[in-house]
Formats: structure tokens, sequence, C-alpha cells
């Protein structure tokens, strides 16, 4: 990713872009063979010849066309006809972008492939659910991650849907008239380079494709940090249901020995929260003055490379710590059945009520058990139950058992799985 958003990188969009031009206005009669020969044989750049121009002439397009005539000789006067700079530097840019969302594509297809294992090879480890983070009903741990790879799949019709979005160049001309240019050139190019041509662009490509770029990846690197803060809760020492792997060697403090910390979640975290500031900037520079400014071009230098590189990284750091992480079913349900399973207050209501009892009366009596059996130290709700002359009046022992089974539960989760293929 990091050599798409190179220098060298930069000049070669911006070098396929004024061959595709010419290519263009060769099929239109309007360059001779000869000289086309030459652009496509001799056009080549230096960055650092680039950068030793731009110092003089303070004009990064003028310094990169000064050096690629450099190299073609009588030619050059073909290149860049009735064009101008941001014809260059948006159809590049878009190039870019393009080539970074196939890469953060294909880093996404290996994390949701990682999350569809894990679910599928965990549809009936059964776990807790909490809300509020406190205990709620049972679930399953493939339940959960069935979530995660729902997100996942969406973001990748995202990315895709973004691609197309932001896989459009012009070569319209200043103001974005065609007064200069045929606007078969622009078609011609943009065929040449497998872009769409803008519909209708001013001296820039409207800023809104660019601001909808740094917003999915920040939408991705969200959805990595609601799974990164999940690893990070599962993995507290009270809870320990989950645990990112602990490499031979590795250290988790410099004072406590014992320490086992989640820093590849707590970094994916922490990025997200880079990438979300940057979304500010890209709405920022959607409102440019007239038919173009350059306000958003210093913007945009420092957080396109950025954004695309960070959420390329963070995809590949979560892969690497879903297709390490350690799993602990005991610890599930140990946290599970905790206080003598109060946790499955619900089924022990709904059972009341089915023998007759009124819903708020069973709602008290069922509460007050599991309360009793929640602010004391080894509480056993299931025990308070059995103890309890209202319940047992109409609960036999079986029936109570049967309130504490997680079948049902699970009963239904087959819709889900049938959805995701699982």
């Amino acid at each position: 990713m990091s050599q798409i958003w190179t220098d060298r990188a930069k000049y070669q969009s911006w070098l396929d872009v004024e061959v595709a031009a010419c290519e263009a206005n060769y099929k239109l009669g309007r360059i001779p063979q000869e000289a086309m020969q030459d652009i496509r044989e001799k056009a080549a750049f230096e960055p650092e010849r680039i950068l030793e121009i731009e110092a003089e002439v303070r004009h990064d397009v003028i310094a990169f066309l000064t050096n690629l005539n450099e190299h073609v000789g009588d030619a050059g006067r073909y290149i860049h006809i009735g064009m101008t700079s941001s014809d260059v530097l948006d159809t590049g840019l878009a190039l870019q972008m393009k080539s970074s969302v196939v890469l953060l594509q294909k880093e996404l297809k290996q994390l949701q492939d990682s999350i569809q294992k894990l679910a599928s090879n965990h549809k009936n480890t059964v776990m807790i659910g909490r809300s509020h983070a406190i205990h709620g009903e049972p679930i399953t741990f493939g339940f959960k991650l069935a979530g995660w790879l729902a997100e996942t799949i969406r973001n990748s019709n995202r990315l895709s849907r973004l691609e197309k979005e932001i896989a459009v160049g012009q070569i319209s001309g200043a103001m974005g008239t065609y007064a200069n240019t045929d606007p078969q050139v622009e078609k011609l190019a943009c065929q040449h380079l497998d872009l769409t041509p803008d519909t209708a662009s001013t001296q820039v490509i409207s800023r809104d494709r660019h601001a909808s770029y740094v917003q999915t990846l920040a939408l991705v690197g969200a959805s990595l940090d609601r799974f990164a803060t999940e690893i990070r809760n599962l993995q507290r020492t009270d809870v320990l249901e989950v645990e990112e792997s602990f490499a031979k060697g590795q250290k988790g403090s410099s004072a406590m020995p014992h320490k086992r910390n989640p820093i590849r979640s707590e970094r994916i975290s922490g990025l997200a929260r880079v990438l979300r500031g940057y979304v500010i900037g890209a709405l920022e520079n959607v409102a440019l003055w007239h038919e173009r400014d350059i306000s958003h071009s210093s913007t945009e230098r420092m957080m396109l490379p950025d954004c695309s590189i960070t959420l390329h990284f963070m995809l590949r750091e979560m892969t690497e710590i879903i297709q390490g992480l350690g799993i602990y079913p005991q610890n599930m349900l140990r946290n599970m059945n905790i206080y003598g399973g109060v946790v499955f207050s619900q089924r022990v209501l709904l059972a009341l009520v089915e023998k007759g009892m009124l819903r708020e009366e069973a709602y008290k009596i069922v509460q007050r058990n599991a309360h009793a059996a929640w602010n004391k130290e080894g509480g056993d709700f299931r025990e308070n139950l059995k103890s309890d002359q209202a319940v047992s009046s109409l609960l036999s022992s079986e029936e109570i058992a049967d309130c504490f089974s997680t079948e049902i539960h699970q009963a239904n989760l087959h819709v889900i799985w049938e959805r995701l293929g699982l």
C-alpha cells in the first residue's frame, strides 16, 4: 500500500494520464505517428529532478512537464495540449485511490474468511450475552462473530461501491468547459485508464467523492474498532473468555511479569480514532471557491495516503488477531452460570406465567430470588427457586431445571447461519 502513495507512484500516475491523453489525440488524428512513438518510448521522469525544478517554478505539474519534456524532446509539444493541471492531478489521484481500494478489498476478504471460519467453528460454543456490560441471556460465540461477519460483508460492499465512485477522470481543461480540448479526448483517455469520465467536473473533480473515500475508510475502521473493543473486554482478567495470542518471549509489562495485554486490539482502537479524525478535513474540502481553489490539496497530500496505509495495516492486524485468538469455552460457561444461573430469569418468569400466575407477581418473585443470589457471595439462583414455596408450588424440579437449558437460545440461530452461509 505504501508504494501506491510514494512520490514516484504519484508522478507515474501523472505520466499515465498524460500518455493516455496523447493516445486519445493520436487516435483522433491530432498527433503524428512518429511523435506518438517518441512519447511512448521516451516518456520518463526523475523525482529528484522534478523537485529541483519545482523549487524554482513553485508549481508541481509544470516541474513534472518540464522534466518530461527533457526526455521526449520535440514530441513534448503534443503533451498536455488543451489540458489544465487538475486534469492530471485529479485523474492521477483517482488511479491511486482506485489501486488502494483494490488492496483494501483484498485484505478485507482475508479478514472475512478468517471471521467466517471462526464463527463456523463456534456456532454452538455457549457464552453469556451482555447488554450495558451486564449479563443478559445466553448466546453463542459463533453468534457474536456472525454479527462481525455480516458487518464485514457490508464493508466489502461499501468498498465495491466506493471503487466505482472514485474511479473517475477528467480531461476537460480550464474551468472544465472543454474549450480547448475535445470531449472525445476525455472519453478515450479514461477508457485507456479504465476510468469513467466525471459527469460534470469544474476545473477539479468535486471533493464529495474524496470525502466519501475518507468516510468509507473511517467506517471500515470503526467496525474494526468495534471488534477490537469487544476482544479487549472479553480478555479482561475477570472475564477471560478470549485472548490475543501471546508470542514466545513477549513481555506484557516492564514491572509486572504476569501481564498479558491486548495491545494489538488497543492499537486498532487508537488508529480508528485517527481515521475518524480525518473525516472532518475531508468534509471541509468539499466546499471550494467557485470552480476551484487548492485549499483541499494540502489536506489530501497528508490525509489520503495516511488513511489508506493506516486502514490497510489495521485490516491485516485484525486478521492476524482473529487467526490467533485464544478461545476459552470453560470460562464462558463459568461466567454464564455465576450466582446459580441468574441469567435464566426470563425462562422462569415465563414458566410461572404459563402456569397461570400474573406476570407482575411472577416478575417480583423471580427478581427477588435473582437479586438474593446476586447480592450474596456464592449465591445460587436455582436453589433459591427450589426453596421458594411460590415457585415450587407451581413448577416441579424438572420444570425448573428445564428453565436453565440453553437449547432454546440456540434453536433459531439456524436462520442466521443460513443467511451467512455458515
